[in-house]
């Protein structure tokens, strides 16, 4: 890479075409919000976050920050502040990795893998590991709570950025722009 700015407006590129909803804070590309869904398989599963992320003047060699704005229940997740316990971002974060890492990786997998003994959320970690069912019954309540679509600024079946830029008249007539006719063989 050239240099961090250009690897920064890449990385952020390549969030935006893998269908995440992203939103600009500002005019830079440092602060921005991620929607996020809780990864099937798991109590998280339905939710949809909002994440702050905001990339250092060092990114890529210094890690993103990365935070919830909407409430979550998680051993490793600040109830308050949303700031996440996550040793790959925090401590061993390499600039091999990037921010589809971050969502497609990190993040679902602190979701999937609690991590009680290392807590944020005290309360969280210690019901965890008292009482795993009522933890996870917790999880879901909050995620019905606080992590719906609506929650997040996200409309149910919005998946991508794309489709919000459309006005609904620019919308239909896009769907009969893409009318193709018989393909060659």
């Amino acid at each position: 890479m050239s240099s961090p700015s250009k690897r920064r407006e890449m990385d952020l590129m390549k969030l935006m075409m893998s269908d995440y909803k992203v939103e600009m804070i500002n005019d830079g590309m440092q602060e921005f919000y991620v929607h996020f869904n809780g990864p099937s398989d798991s109590p998280y599963h339905g939710g949809v976050w909002r994440i702050r992320v905001e990339l250092p003047d060092a990114y890529p060699y210094k890690s993103p920050s990365i935070g919830f704005v909407n409430k979550i229940y998680h051993p490793n997740v600040d109830e308050m502040s949303g700031s996440v316990c996550l040793d790959v971002i925090n401590q061993t974060w390499s600039p091999m990795f990037d921010l589809v890492n971050v969502f497609e990786v990190f993040l679902p997998q602190l979701l999937l893998y609690p991590n009680p003994s290392d807590p944020l959320n005290g309360d969280a970690a210690a019901l965890m590991m008292r009482d795993r069912t009522a933890y996870e019954q917790r999880v879901k309540e909050y995620c019905e709570k606080y992590a719906k679509p609506e929650d997040s600024g996200a409309a149910p079946e919005e998946k991508s950025s794309d489709e919000e830029e459309l006005s609904e008249d620019e919308y239909d007539s896009s769907d009969e722009a893409m009318v193709a006719g018989p393909v060659d063989p």
